[in-house]
């Protein structure tokens, strides 16, 4: 078996990770990219502008993505998004709770960064409490009452819980071949509803959808091909570096902010490593920032009142 440097490696993904997420945080800062943002335009002016732009960048990362699965260049069940559980009340109440958070913090935790990197120290204090809370729900009190509750209401799927694995086992046909033609048919379906109507066509429209949906489709390739590691010569085993869940990851920003809280407060601890989570959060502030700064939209922000 030949060598590997997992440290080197890891440094190439860190860094790859790192310029992605600054290209992610100057698209989003160009573009106005938020999904508390598309839906309060629908709500409130009857706007989908937004919305088409979100629409489009979720149909470009599943068509991306879906290439990669066909391709053989990344394994969904590699993922914990993907495996033989569906915890479909977790998800009920946590989208519902994360909805409701969302909308009273001003955005979600990916706007949060984009308003710290264009100067708002409100978000700065979302930031802290939004970290807190993920780290209790990973690891600590609330953590214990996920499990012991809304955990237990789950569906076990032998084949994994991902479309084409689920379509694979009831057919009979070729995983790579339905995922490849479900995330053109089903991505594409996406892409073609945002780009029907005129204000899904303009220009910054049409470099959110595509911007944002290629990053995180990237992402997955960084994660999940460039930094996949058959046999780490250090435990003999399967390995994705630098990743807090050790398995393939992409884009998010809840357990990530928890983790850069954590890295930050136990720097001086040498067990604690960067991670593409960390390095992403990092990256979409500085990306904002760089935007911000050029194009002369920085403002601080600040409470006026306690």
């Amino acid at each position: 078996m030949q060598d590997i440097d997992t440290g080197a490696l890891a440094t190439q993904v860190l860094w790859a990770a790192f310029g992605l997420s600054v290209a992610l945080g100057a698209i989003m800062q160009r573009t106005h990219f938020c999904t508390m943002g598309a839906l309060s335009d629908i709500v409130n002016m009857g706007d989908w502008a937004r919305m088409r732009m979100w629409v489009m960048a979720m149909g470009v990362a599943m068509i991306g993505f879906n290439a990669m699965v066909a391709l053989g260049w990344v394994d969904a069940h590699k993922s914990i998004y993907a495996g033989p559980r569906l915890l479909w009340l977790s998800a009920l109440v946590g989208g519902a709770m994360f909805g409701f958070g969302m909308v009273l913090a001003s955005g979600c935790g990916s706007k949060t960064l984009v308003r710290i990197g264009s100067g708002n120290l409100k978000s700065a204090v979302v930031f802290v409490v939004l970290g807190v809370a993920a780290f209790a729900t990973l690891k600590g009190i609330t953590a214990v009452a996920r499990v012991d509750t809304v955990d237990r209401a789950a569906i076990t799927i032998a084949s994994g819980t991902d479309l084409p694995s689920v379509v694979a086992t009831a057919t009979g046909l070729s995983k790579a071949m339905l995922a490849a033609v479900l995330g053109l048919v089903l991505g594409g379906a996406l892409v073609g509803w945002a780009l029907a109507r005129p204000e899904g066509r303009s220009a910054d429209n049409v470099l959110g959808g595509l911007g944002v949906g290629a990053v995180i489709a990237l992402m997955w390739w960084v994660s999940g091909r460039l930094g996949h590691v058959v046999e780490d010569p250090n435990t003999l085993q399967e390995a994705f570096v630098a990743t807090n869940s050790q398995r393939m990851e992409s884009l998010s920003f809840v357990s990530p902010i928890a983790y850069t809280l954590d890295w930050l407060m136990f720097f001086s601890d040498k067990a604690k490593l960067l991670t593409i989570g960390i390095v992403s959060v990092c990256g979409v502030i500085v990306g904002a920032a760089l935007h911000a700064l050029l194009t002369r939209s920085f403002r601080w922000e600040g409470f006026r009142d306690a």
